[in-house]
């Protein structure tokens, strides 16, 4: 589980829009980018690089 402090104040890289936490995928999604960071031993991974391209339909969800 990601702190909600450092989630309100991490930001993407890319488009500098706030991030949603997937819990489930243990990622930290940007619909404005269309990129997922992912999240390692509790670390948000806020590289590009690393970064995973969201499909559309994920861009689409709510």
């Amino acid at each position: 589980m990601i702190d909600k402090k450092l989630l309100s104040i991490l930001v993407c890289p890319v488009s500098k829009s706030p991030l949603e936490y997937d819990e489930e995928n243990q990622e930290l999604v940007c619909k404005a980018s269309g990129l997922a960071y992912p999240i390692r031993d509790d670390i948000p991974v806020m590289l590009e690089d690393e970064a995973r391209v969201l499909s559309p339909e994920e861009k689409s969800a709510s």
